[in-house]
């Protein structure tokens, strides 16, 4: 008996001796914490672009319709207005495209509308009873659709008529 208890010791003794030994190489590691804040601030934001209209070849026999599409894109939940400018013709409602050949320019009248059915003319909302296009931001683009008409009856010389419109987003 009394040499099971040696034996016990011997091995207590070898393990102490041991873990002793190998404490520097198994040393318990300290730490320390620290918090630290991550923030940002976002900002509404617009960005607007535009496929333009091309009412490709007018006869004047008929009317002349197309579509073109403005693109807007707003941060969510930021609430938007496009609007048009009027165009070489300095009106909503007179709208037209000019061409030159020599000295003398032409004019080709046209129209945009907000919908299809030629009510409310694409303008600004504030002159001469026009409209403009009203939404909120999703974080994707959302796409508002131009209505374009070409009346028929008109006549000018063949040519190829421009205008330059500006579309501007209000936010």
């Amino acid at each position: 008996m009394y040499g099971n208890r040696m034996k016990t010791r011997v091995f207590a003794i070898a393990a102490l001796t041991l873990t002793l030994a190998f404490a520097p190489l198994f040393a318990f590691a300290s730490t320390a914490t620290a918090t630290f804040a991550v923030s940002a601030t976002v900002v509404k934001t617009c960005i607007v672009s535009s496929s333009g209209l091309a009412f490709g070849n007018y006869t004047g026999i008929a009317i002349t319709n197309t579509t073109g599409t403005i693109s807007v894109t707003c941060t969510n939940t930021t609430p938007y207005t496009v609007t048009l400018s009027q165009g070489a013709s300095g009106s909503y409602t007179g709208r037209y495209m000019t061409y030159t050949s020599g000295s003398t320019t032409y004019d080709l009248n046209y129209q945009l509308y907000t919908t299809s059915s030629d009510g409310n003319i694409f303008g600004d909302n504030n002159s001469d009873g026009t409209s403009d296009d009203t939404g909120t931001g999703s974080g994707s683009a959302q796409t508002i659709t131009v209505y374009g008409v070409v009346a028929a009856g008109q006549y000018p010389p063949p040519g190829a008529y421009s205008d330059s419109l500006t579309a501007t987003v209000t936010y």
